[in-house]
């Protein structure tokens, strides 16, 4: 891998950002999850990426400055669902809840749909972002984070750009730090720290995702590009081979027969997802690795999906 990383120029456009010089890597992995192969070498041109994810005092700047209401806070039309109360019809978004003892390991035991939850009441009605501005923002859609990389006047990253970005400059490394996943003792990311879905070690306040920056940085002086919140990039999902579900809500990657084209849409409109979450756990979910995707739903918003930016050169 061939590449460098430049200080950010002091405020405008690129603040908060890194210039990552392009150049060749081996990018995805053979001996994981199966949708990661096979490894092979890719080639990005440079671009300027976001040095952490989009937090929610960010979002909330964007919102204010253009009034823009998210999908999750767009209640549906219940003449799109026939035959349901109206009352049971309304806006909300997908959210963790930990159990309360040990359970089986499906993510059914864990996840529901609440009432008004939203970037801005990340836990559903009567929450709020107060105290975790620093936070990443979460239940953001494709949609969403689209809209908020336009008025930035940047882009979302291609899954390639944010592979590249993640490894740091290391070639072949299974994490974005080396190969030991806490080395020396010391927790590099913002992954599960306990026994899951249930008993949760993370210091108070952060239980669930942590305020940016909490983690060491790669060696492009990249914070979180592993763990705290997956990321949105602008790559459909393909995969060859089916991967084993984990992580999402009743979510399945793709066969070899919905292969195609990574510049059309499937026919199941689903984006790529890099980087894991804070719930992700060595017991049941390895995806806190640079070569690690997901196939998210567009239109589906959960309460671990963030994003970061990029500007090409």
């Amino acid at each position: 891998m061939r590449s460098s990383a430049k200080s950010r120029p002091v405020g405008g456009r690129f603040a908060g950002m890194k210039l990552l010089r392009g150049g060749e890597f081996m990018m995805g992995c053979d001996d994981e999850y199966a949708d990661e192969a096979p490894a092979r070498p890719v080639t990005v041109g440079d671009f300027w990426i976001d040095e952490t994810p989009v937090t929610n005092a960010e979002f909330a700047r964007f919102v204010a400055e253009t009034g823009y209401v998210t999908f999750a806070e767009t209640p549906p039309n219940p003449f799109d669902y026939p035959g349901m109360p109206p009352e049971n019809v309304f806006a909300g978004s997908v959210v963790f809840t930990p159990a309360d003892r040990p359970v089986l390991l499906s993510e059914f035991n864990w996840w529901s749909f609440e009432r008004g939850a939203c970037w801005r009441s990340p836990l559903g009605e009567g929450s709020s972002i107060a105290g975790i501005e620093d936070h990443p923002v979460v239940h953001v859609v494709h949609a969403d984070a689209t809209a908020y990389a336009t008025w930035a006047r940047k882009s979302l990253p291609t899954e390639a750009e944010w592979e590249y970005a993640a490894r740091g400059g290391l070639e072949g490394a299974r994490y974005a730090w080396g190969d030991e996943f806490i080395p020396n003792g010391v927790r590099m990311a913002k992954t599960w720290d306990g026994e899951f879905p249930w008993r949760n070690d993370a210091p108070e306040g952060q239980k669930r995702t942590a305020p940016v920056r909490s983690y060491p940085a790669n060696g492009y002086g990249l914070y979180d590009m592993i763990a705290n919140t997956w990321e949105w990039t602008d790559d459909w999902y393909v995969a060859q081979r089916e991967a084993a579900s984990c992580c999402g809500k009743g979510l399945k990657s793709t066969t070899a027969a919905e292969s195609l084209d990574p510049t059309t849409s499937p026919t199941i409109p689903r984006k790529v997802l890099k980087g894991g979450s804070h719930l992700c756990a060595e017991s049941y979910c390895r995806r806190f690795r640079p070569a690690a995707r997901w196939a998210q739903p567009i239109d589906t918003s959960t309460s671990h999906v963030g994003f970061r930016c990029v500007v090409r050169r």
